[in-house]
């Protein structure tokens, strides 16, 4: 479920730059977008992590 993810970050990061900013450029979404893909990337990845020491009995160090 990787992908669909990110691309659900994606776009709802390019949502929140057209609703904050109704005119914002293309740049600008395309910056979100990105911005939102590895977001989720790195969030998706954290939450992984987390439960990895939660099911191993390790509590996390950070």
């Amino acid at each position: 479920m990787g992908l669909l993810n990110e691309i659900i970050g994606a776009v709802v990061a390019e949502e929140a730059v057209a609703k904050l900013d109704p005119e914002a450029g293309f740049f600008k979404k395309a910056i979100a977008a990105v911005a939102g893909f590895e977001g989720e990337k790195v969030l998706e990845e954290k939450l992984a992590e987390h439960n990895a020491h939660v099911d191993g009995g390790s509590s996390p160090t950070t």
